[in-house]
Formats: structure tokens, sequence, C-alpha cells
């Protein structure tokens, strides 16, 4: 039996019912078709997994029963950031998706000299809201119950400037990047990973990322589009350095 993964985002307590948020209730029950009593996983990020029930199922209203709360926990033991230059449309969510299934910590949309994404204030802030419920919801598929942590779009100078002396690996994939996966030192620390939007990182971001102690990660030969490199440099590094 299929047990839907449901996120809410509010506190939960085990012996309290829950309303499930629209878009979540419309499918439980117009979609799926399911009825009272069918079994629920719901989590609010905060690590826990809680069991539930389908409590009502009115038409604007679909509540669950909490009848449990479980530990468990699908984080990946490398600690691994991504800032990714802002893709356009489709490919930013694909990108943020794949990435929350590989088991990143924290993601940081970046605006660079060749990003062309244009958001001001008020779209950076609708972008921020879709692309937090895209997270979301790639954990309810995964099974994590800790969301990555998602910063608000950034200037890559800005970005640059607010790590301080965080400990971990810098990395930056570069097409022409001197370093390969196999020649990396162990990361205790985690990774920060950093990668250009489409186009590229421009000689500017370059000098920028190494003035910021960014070493040039090159995966191969081939050069790979925006939405590609970033998963397919986090997929390595996971398998070469953490849980695949």
């Amino acid at each position: 039996m299929r047990i839907p993964r449901v996120y809410v985002n509010q506190p939960l307590l085990a012996g309290h019912a829950v309303l499930l948020p629209d878009q979540a209730g419309e499918h439980v029950a117009r979609v799926l078709r399911l009825e009272r009593g069918h079994p629920l996983i719901l989590f609010n990020g905060d690590g826990l997994e809680y069991d539930a029930q389908l409590a009502t199922l009115a038409k604007r209203a679909v509540t669950a029963e909490i009848v449990a709360v479980r530990e468990t926990d699908r984080e990946a033991p490398l600690r691994l950031t991504l800032a990714q230059g802002v893709a356009r449309g489709e490919k930013m969510d694909w990108i943020l998706q794949k990435a929350t299934e590989l088991g990143v910590v924290r993601i940081v949309p970046l605006v660079t000299e060749r990003t062309e994404v244009k958001l001001d204030e008020e779209r950076a802030e609708r972008r921020l809201l879709h692309w937090t419920n895209v997270i979301a919801g790639a954990c309810e598929q995964c099974g994590r119950n800790r969301l990555p942590a998602l910063e608000p779009p950034q200037k890559l100078d800005r970005w640059l400037g607010s790590l301080g002396d965080n400990p971990a690996l810098r990395l930056a994939l570069l097409p022409d990047g001197d370093t390969h996966l196999r020649q990396l030192p162990a990361m205790e620390d985690g990774a920060l990973l950093a990668v250009g939007p489409e186009g590229g990182f421009s000689a500017h971001d370059v000098a920028l990322l190494g003035q910021g102690g960014f070493r040039g990660l090159r995966l191969g030969p081939r050069i790979l589009r925006t939405e590609t490199a970033g998963v397919a440099a986090l997929a390595a590094l996971q398998a070469f350095y953490g849980d695949l």
C-alpha cells in the first residue's frame, strides 16, 4: 500500500489533527482518491516523521490525525552546499529538485556576470517561495525529513564576502579547471560547490572565485550544461566521499 508523504509547514504533535496544505489535500483527496483512515507520513523539516491518518475529506479542508512520531535520519554525512548561478525557468527547478535528492544541505542562487534571469525584489521573493515548494516536493519524494536551507538570490561577490573562514573545501566547476575529482583531499568539513549559469562563469567571476579560495574542478573533457554540471558533480562527490 502506498503511503504518501506530505510536507506541512507548521508544528506537529502526536494526538493532534492538522490541516493539510491546499495542494496536498487536493492531491490525496481528489487525485489519489484516498479515504478516511488511510495512512500518511507528515514531516515539517524538524528531522522527524509523523505517522498520521486521514481524518476529514471536506471539499476545502482535508485534515489528518497524527498517531505516532518517529526519528528517521536520511541526511548525507557529506555536507554539501550548492551555489548555483540562477538558470532560466524549469532548468532551475530541475537543479533544485535533483540537488535536494542528492543530499545538499544548503542552496545559494547566485547572480553572476552572465546571469540572464533578472530578479527585482518582488520577483525574487516570488521565486524564493516557488523554489521552496520545489524543494519541499523533492523531500516528499526522496524521503528527506529536513529541507535544505535556501538562501535568497545574491550576487557572487556578496556571497563570497559572507563566507568568512568557512572551513569547507571550495570548488568551482570550470571546463578548464586544473583539479579532478580523484585529486581532491578529504572533506571532513564538507564542500562548497559553485556552478555558473547558462554561459558559465565570466573571467571576472573566475577571478573573484580564485580570490575567495576556490579551486577549479574539471569533470571531464566535455562541457556540460548548467542543469547537468552541478547535478553530475554532486552525484560524483557523494559517490566518492558521501553515501552513494
